[in-house]
């Protein structure tokens, strides 16, 4: 931080100047209340401690980052929780506390079963006064262990710990899920026993939420996954060339094989993809044999703080989702709005919230499936029609005077606020 312009008491600069470096709690709450003191943001909160768990790194989660500064920024003590992984960069965030555990296994139904155990035995010797399962990969430890917590509380009031629900995505209708029916009537089992019985959720589609209340009857605020308005202050274009970006997860269902192949039929276009997972290995594989390493290029994992730099370089973004499950059909996914928001036109499938966008502030090309010749139409389009490009261009920036998270972040803070 910062310091120039704070009134800061001698305590608060002794904390500062003497606190161990070991000593990770000490050095947190001294920043903490210098940048409560600097900025007048606090107390909303009342200091209640929220922990959140997802089972990635946390570093480049960039959604679960913004959503613990909102709150952090109102007073709230915030915890996000994940694991640790082999080549793992160190979480840093002066606003937000972490805990992340080493596993044995970190992939397939054990890296599930081991998470699972012990975040459940870690919340159990946790205090917290809300705790949140984000997606369905972590809500069972988090409901049980608030259910264990509201038994054993001696002191206070004898009211019940919440137990806060964030559905990223449908979990039990993704393609790694439904391709497996004994996965998905376990996830299904979970779902059904723990969905009914909680009264704080949010998810981040209008599609997504009259699913729940179609299936469960059970009500689901919406917040939207935005970016925050700032991205739009990033690094000008440094190139003349003619750029499609991916930026997300290299999983099933995402259209890159297809986005690949197509790039054998355009000339002065590079396709950039940012990002890693399970295909990664495979993609790599196709863009040697196909002989297009001159016009793919992989980034490989970007952090949160440098990816709105590479957006800003794109000329197209790329987001064709297959149509593989409802989550993907109901999905308003964070490069759809990130690509909005740098006020980059993209070419994405027709599904329900992406025309839904669409149709208000026509900043996208839809293309009915994931089809080369549909995708090589479209970024012709795009490519060639310059007049089209610069009023699709102006359409996301006008798009992204609303569609940003500091007008989101109010239903976030009101959700919170509401909790009993």
């Amino acid at each position: 931080f910062r310091l120039s312009g704070s009134r800061l008491s001698n305590r608060d600069i002794f904390s500062l100047k003497t606190a161990d470096k070991s000593d990770s709690n000490h050095r947190f709450y001294a920043r903490r209340r210098c940048f409560e003191k600097r900025t007048g943001q606090v107390q909303n909160g009342m200091n209640k401690k929220i922990i959140f768990t997802v089972t990635n790194d946390l570093v480049y989660d960039r959604r679960m980052i913004r959503i613990g500064e909102s709150l952090a920024t109102e007073g709230y003590d915030v915890w996000l929780v994940g694991r640790i992984l082999k080549n793992s960069l160190p979480f840093e965030n002066a606003l937000i506390q972490h805990k992340r555990f080493k596993l044995l296994f970190n992939k397939g139904k054990f890296f599930y079963l081991e998470y699972n155990i012990r975040l459940f035995f870690w919340l159990l010797f946790q205090r917290f006064d809300i705790v949140c399962g984000i997606d369905l990969d972590t809500i069972l430890p988090c409901y049980l262990a608030s259910i264990v917590h509201s038994a054993l509380r001696l002191k206070g009031p004898k009211k019940a710990i919440p137990c806060v629900y964030d559905a990223h995505e449908l979990f039990t209708e993704v393609p790694e899920v439904i391709r497996r029916p004994a996965i998905r009537r376990l996830w299904l089992a979970v779902e059904r026993f723990i969905v009914p019985q909680l009264s704080y959720c949010y998810t981040v589609s209008q599609s997504i939420v009259e699913e729940f209340d179609r299936r469960y009857h059970t009500h689901f605020e919406l917040i939207r996954n935005l970016p925050v308005r700032s991205a739009l202050n990033a690094a000008p274009r440094q190139t003349n060339k003619n750029i499609i970006l991916y930026q997300g997860n290299l999983n099933e269902g995402r259209g890159l094989e297809t986005a690949i192949e197509a790039m054998q039929y355009v000339d002065n276009v590079e396709f950039w993809i940012a990002g890693d997972g399970d295909l990664g290995s495979i993609l790599r594989g196709m863009v040697s044999d196909l002989q297009l390493e001159k016009k793919v290029k992989f980034l490989g994992y970007v952090k949160p703080q440098d990816l709105d730099a590479v957006t800003h370089q794109a000329t197209i973004g790329l987001h064709i989702l297959e149509g593989k499950g409802l989550s993907y059909q109901f999905s308003l996914a964070n490069k759809f709005l990130d690509y909005i928001q740098a006020g980059i036109p993209q070419i994405c499938t027709q599904f329900i919230e992406h025309q839904r966008i669409n149709d208000a502030y026509q900043v996208a090309v839809l293309i009915e499936k994931t089809d080369v010749q549909l995708l090589l139409n479209a970024i012709h389009l795009l490519v060639d029609d310059v007049d089209f490009y610069k009023r699709m261009k102006q359409n996301c920036l006008k798009a992204a005077e609303v569609l940003n998270w500091e007008m989101e972040e109010k239903r976030l803070k009101v959700f919170y606020a509401g909790i009993g």
